[in-house]
């Protein structure tokens, strides 16, 4: 539900500030026959944002319990459908009619146990829900307790159909694939994964310096304008980050809803598929998984209820399952795992809600699914940053994710990854000032992979209040004989750091923020926040460059290093932010924070901006911007090549060196995920993936002169002719 930009979070925040009496009633404003159609609306339209367990997300709010009886239950319950029809304007197509607005209202008031009555919830209706059944709902709203009409049944040694939509729904489930197995491939190797074949794509950004970087040239600037279409394939509906990877001609490919399926990389022929059975409500923010791992025989994969699998590769057949965390607590996973040094390593999510565990990065055996390690991502008691916190008591200590996939340095064995800012967002929102650190926070973290040993960690914003968190990708280059690992936050700060101790070595702004105070401190890399964004209260909203949508985001970057310049795709889009109070108990907690998205002063409305980094000096080398934002990764190429898709549907390749515009091809739908390249039967092939996911609240408002499609997941994947002609 189109909750986080304009009006709806920060109205239903608003609406919550009173006290309720409960109004007399002798029976409910909805009828039960709404509850179904409309948790199909809400599972179709809302669920990214709000989550399937209705708690919300850093994208909407929470739609059940008290804070959402407090707000509705003594208002007219027409005001609801007309305040869920204005938030969703830009979400619901006007083909599904003005019904499914009192619908979605009439499931959300069923899962807070308001009454039903006898008569249909429309817009006009000036009636209160009133008070609920039962107490308060359950904070898991995954079942709205009504059978689903038209839904097949079994009796009588048949299959039978109530009504046409049910026969509809039944021949969209249909289908049936016998999985084979792949031919003989070989085992992944440490040294594998340390210098993969040219020909393959075997870690998130393909090496394990997450440099993005493919060797391969077959297509390069001189021919590239001969790309065409070589095979593609439908995939599940959900926010499609993935990153396929390639290995023995075969491409391992996740899906939303927590699919993998082998597929023969040069035609697109399915070979297996494997389909894990996640709790529906283990799902949030449409469930992106953007990385797998490979290593010897078998896939490991990160699960929306907080579990680490493996597969066999060939087959695709579980091997084991361990459980990481509870994913009832809110913990889940958007990233993946990597090998180092023969250890499978991975992050957790869901941190925002206040729990003693916190967050976490574990170490697990690949053989057997055992937990090696856990390194805690939070300063606890007993660690010598204890006192970062300010005096909160642990179990309030929310923030730490790991959003984002490591690199490894397979030299210094040591696993670099970025942690996500403190939660609440805001610093008076969770009883803090900008003045505690909050370790380990907004970090880069080095941590020994055979021990879960934190070498050591540089904190890239103390306090952070607003957000603007520094926690994706980190690339490992080396300069001079020097090694680094550089990084961008949402704030387009680019940082670089020396990656044997961490020290600060240099960062710079690769696009116009006004949230620190200027010029930067390029001698410290000490930040200093703007004095009304420091001293910020509760309720109080300011006006930051960029927006929460960042700057730069998930959306990774990629070195080239014929020019040793990173190449970033960045967002030129601003906000007015205010912190909200949130409940300071064990299970409470949440991102406690809502913004309005506003254009970028001097942008003049180019969302989108790309930009090449000289990472030598940190000097722009060019930049290109355009009316469209850049939705993929960036993959880089000895070709000369960089490639990326864009928001108007556009597959682009760019000269690396100049930023010209090669090539271009338009899609069925805004790109996303991450660009790879491989080759397979000595034939170069270029994959990128469709498919929309949480960015589309904003950029549906802030482009609407963009079709944006509803749906669209596929991956598309090109090759040059037999004959390519310059």
């Amino acid at each position: 539900m189109n909750a986080a930009i304009r009006g709806f979070t920060r109205t239903a925040v608003f609406l919550g500030l009173f006290a309720i009496s409960w109004p007399a009633q002798t029976q409910g404003v909805y009828s039960s026959s709404q509850v179904t159609p409309g948790k199909g609306a809400y599972d179709r339209y809302c669920v990214e944002c709000h989550h399937g367990s209705m708690r919300g997300t850093g994208h909407g709010p929470p739609l059940i319990g008290r804070e959402f009886v407090d707000r509705w239950a003594a208002r007219p319950a027409g005001e609801l459908v007309d305040f869920i029809r204005s938030a969703m304007s830009t979400t619901v197509p006007a083909s599904a009619g003005e019904r499914v607005f009192a619908d979605m209202a009439a499931y959300i008031l069923s899962a807070n146990q308001f009454p039903a009555g006898s008569g249909l919830l429309l817009s006009d209706i000036r009636q209160a829900p009133g008070k609920p059944e039962v107490g308060m709902a359950s904070a898991v709203a995954a079942e709205s307790g009504v059978a689903e009409k038209g839904a097949d049944q079994e009796g009588g040694g048949r299959r039978a159909w109530e009504g046409a939509s049910g026969v509809a729904e039944a021949a969209a489930r249909a289908g049936r694939w016998i999985n084979q197995s792949t031919p003989d491939i070989s085992k992944v190797t440490d040294e594998m994964l340390r210098n993969p074949p040219d020909s393959a794509w075997l870690n998130w950004r393909r090496t394990q310096d997450g440099q993005g970087f493919s060797p391969l040239k077959q297509i390069n600037a001189e021919n590239v304008r001969s790309l065409r279409l070589a095979w593609s394939i439908t995939m599940r509906d959900g926010s499609n980050q993935v990153t396929p990877l390639v290995h023995d001609g075969i491409m391992f490919l996740t899906h939303p809803a927590n699919l993998i399926q082998a597929i023969d990389a040069a035609t697109g022929s399915l070979i297996w598929e494997y389909a894990y059975p996640h709790p529906p409500e283990s799902r949030t923010l449409g469930g992106p998984t953007r990385n797998i791992a490979i290593y010897k025989d078998r896939l490991f994969v990160a699960t929306y209820d907080a579990a680490l699998i493996a597969l066999d590769a060939k087959t695709g057949k579980l091997l084991w399952r361990t459980t990481k965390a509870d994913y009832t607590k809110g913990y889940t996973h958007s990233a993946g795992p990597i090998i180092a040094d023969g250890v499978v390593v991975s992050g957790i999510n869901g941190c925002e809600r206040f729990k003693k565990e916190g967050c976490f990065i574990t170490g697990h055996d690949p053989n057997t699914g055992q937990e090696l390690w856990r390194t805690s991502t939070i300063a606890l008691p007993g660690d010598p940053n204890d006192a970062s916190w300010g005096g909160i008591p642990p179990e309030l200590r929310g923030g730490g994710d790991n959003w984002i996939a490591g690199s490894y340095d397979p030299k210094l064995n040591l696993v670099f990854l970025g942690t996500s800012q403190p939660k609440p967002w805001v610093a008076a929102s969770r009883g803090m000032t900008v003045r505690s650190d909050a370790l380990y926070t907004n970090s880069t973290l080095a941590i020994e992979p055979r021990t879960g040993k934190l070498r050591w960690f540089f904190q890239h914003m103390p306090g952070e209040t607003l957000d603007m968190e520094t926690g994706f990708e980190r690339v490992l280059v080396d300069l001079d004989g020097k090694p680094y690992v550089v990084t961008v936050g949402k704030d387009g700060i680019l940082w670089k750091l020396d990656r044997k101790n961490g020290k600060f070595v240099d960062f710079t702004e690769l696009l116009p923020q006004d949230i620190f105070v200027k010029p930067l401190d390029r001698k410290t890399g000490k930040l200093v926040y703007r004095e009304d964004i420091a001293n910020a209260k509760i309720g109080d909203t300011v006006a930051a460059c960029p927006s929460i949508y960042g700057g730069h985001n998930w959306q990774a970057s990629a070195y080239d290093p014929n020019s040793s310049s990173l190449i970033v795709p960045l967002h030129q889009i601003c906000m007015e932010f205010t912190g909200r109070k949130v409940d300071m108990v064990e299970g409470g907690g949440g991102y406690g924070g809502e913004s309005t998205i506003v254009p970028m002063p001097g942008a003049n409305g180019m969302l989108g901006r790309l930009t090449a980094v000289d990472l030598r000096d940190l000097s722009t080398k060019w930049s290109h911007t355009q009316r469209a934002m850049f939705l993929t990764g960036v993959l880089t190429t000895a070709g000369g090549l960089t490639f990326v898709g864009d928001l108007d549907r556009y597959f682009k390749a760019f000269d690396s060196a100049t930023g010209k515009v090669l090539w271009h091809s338009r899609l069925g739908a805004p790109l996303h995920g991450y660009p790879i390249t491989y080759s397979v039967g000595g034939k170069q092939y270029v994959a990128v993936s469709t498919g929309m996911g949480v960015f589309k609240l904003m950029t549906a408002r802030e482009a609407p002169d963009i079709y944006q499609p509803s749906g669209g997941n596929a991956l598309y994947v090109f090759e040059l002719p037999n004959d390519p002609t310059p």
